[in-house]
């Protein structure tokens, strides 16, 4: 099992903080052919998807990235082995809001 220690939650627990600061941030961004609510619920979906990338001991949710446009998940960055790879999708998939998973994670 991967411990997380003091450091790396504070990392993680970092990085779902700035997801969801980024979520009311870029409220507005929405794009001509995305509604604000849209938008919103993409922002919101990307935010859970990450918050369950933290809470797992696996994957490291600071390599792994995260989009989502109407509920397909886009899944990006680096994975320490192909075990972490499928359980970022794996943990993905469990998340509500997610209809579709496209898996763009290299292993290093």
């Amino acid at each position: 099992m991967n411990n997380v220690t003091g450091p790396v939650r504070r990392a993680r627990f970092a990085s779902f903080a700035a997801s969801i600061a980024m979520l009311f941030a870029l409220a507005g961004c929405a794009t001509p052919q995305e509604s604000p609510g849209e938008f919103i619920d993409d922002a919101a979906l990307t935010a859970r998807v990450k918050a369950a990338f933290v809470g797992d001991t696996i994957v490291n949710a600071l390599n792994i990235s995260v989009e989502s446009d109407r509920g397909v998940v886009h899944l990006g960055g680096v994975a320490r082995n192909s075990e972490e790879l499928r359980q970022a999708e794996r943990v993905a998939r469990q998340v509500r809001g997610v209809r579709t998973i496209r898996n763009n994670i290299i292993v290093k």
